[in-house]
């Protein structure tokens, strides 16, 4: 495994406090309230207008997660899913992303209400954005447990013959080898089981960087968004297209 840049190594050691700022607000997710019917969000600031029409098909994409999706400390239009959906209308692809993150859910929170949260869509998604296992990691929850959630979580999906892109995550390295080798490789794994498109590390890049940070150093601000919205946004636009 490709090893992280130093400075986003050493800011891993401030993850834990994630978890106190993550459990101050459990954000209730969307589609708990209107997932029959989602409509499009607003346009963050952070996202360039483009002056390529909306065309093709309608596409609805449910980005699954935790306070990295739900937008924890940001303003209502700067979450992750607002800014990738603002960027895919900007290259003309017809995508509504329903946010479905939680702040505070552990791997096993989402495997409770994924099964829900789909049920209650109107109409099954043409790709799920599905990013968990911060808070494991925060909470030291045995990997093997977090492997199990996010396995089962997949399954769910695979029978659903929904297609699937993982934000990964990444252990701090305080937390020690043995640790950190069993949780990092849970991602890649998982990809090639379920033949899902991976983005290694969400906070690649973003981690560490104190202008892209909120002041907990641990959850991108809008600039920061962007930044993770810039590399995933391909993604998504390849897996749509295919």
């Amino acid at each position: 495994m490709t090893k992280m840049p130093y400075v986003a190594s050493a800011a891993l050691l401030q993850v834990a406090g994630m978890l106190s700022a993550c459990d101050t607000k459990r954000d209730a997710p969307l589609p708990a309230t209107n997932v029959s019917a989602p409509t499009p969000t607003s346009m963050p600031a952070t996202a360039a207008a483009s002056s390529v029409p909306v065309s093709g098909p309608k596409r609805v994409v449910l980005a699954f997660g935790d306070s990295l999706y739900a937008g924890y400390g940001l303003e209502r239009g700067q979450s992750l899913p607002d800014a990738i959906q603002a960027r895919l209308r900007g290259q003309g692809i017809d995508a509504t992303l329903v946010n479905a993150g939680v702040s505070g859910d552990t791997s096993a929170d989402g495997r409770r209400r994924l099964a829900f949260t789909l049920d209650r869509m109107k109409a099954k998604p043409d790709l799920v954005l599905l990013g968990l296992g911060g808070n494991d990691v925060l909470r030291q929850l045995d990997p093997t447990e977090t492997r199990a959630n996010m396995a089962a979580m997949l399954d769910e999906l695979d029978r659903r013959g929904i297609p699937v892109i993982l934000t990964g995550m990444m252990a701090p390295p305080n937390l020690g080898p043995d640790f950190g080798n069993r949780f990092n490789a849970i991602w890649p794994d998982l990809a090639r089981q379920h033949h899902a498109d991976l983005d290694p590390f969400i906070l690649q890049g973003v981690l560490g960087q104190r202008p892209l940070m909120l002041a907990d150093g641990v959850h991108p601000n809008a600039t920061g968004v962007a930044r993770i919205a810039d590399r995933v946004t391909p993604l998504v636009a390849k897996r749509l297209a295919d």
